[in-house]
């Protein structure tokens, strides 16, 4: 039998896409440009290069452009935060709050695997692995 929901997988994994990617981008443009209730980052260099990261990894994620590479790009400096950030404070991200890190790294390494899906200007473009079959 099929799943209810399986006719609007493409569409959510769209949705998916687009929301994280965007809400991504905006933790870049805090850093950078201070904007959206952040503070932007000055004289640490590694804290800007985080943000430009998240800025145009959120903005190539969301539009689904090159959504693989910048997906497994943005998946790694997550795992690189919660190490160097988070794990410190403790065993557990609920405990360490770095649940954030953990969350986005794991949606980016899906993404990453999957693709920009069927709505994605990697599928206007013809991308291998643009869609998942």
């Amino acid at each position: 039998m099929k799943r209810l929901l399986a006719p609007y997988a493409e569409h959510t994994y769209a949705a998916l896409r687009i929301v994280v990617g965007g809400m991504y981008m905006c933790h870049g443009l805090q850093k950078i440009f201070g904007i959206l209730g952040g503070k932007a980052v000055v004289g640490d260099s590694f804290m800007y290069f985080g943000g430009l990261l998240e800025l145009v990894g959120g903005a190539l994620v969301a539009v689904g452009l090159a959504t693989s590479l910048a997906a497994f790009i943005v998946s790694g400096e997550m795992a690189v935060a919660y190490f160097k950030f988070h794990a410190s404070g403790g065993l557990l991200p609920i405990v360490n709050h770095g649940e954030p890190a953990v969350l986005y790294c794991f949606v980016f390494l899906y993404m990453a695997c999957r693709g920009g899906g069927r709505y994605s200007i990697d599928a206007l473009l013809g991308k291998r692995g643009a869609s998942s079959g």
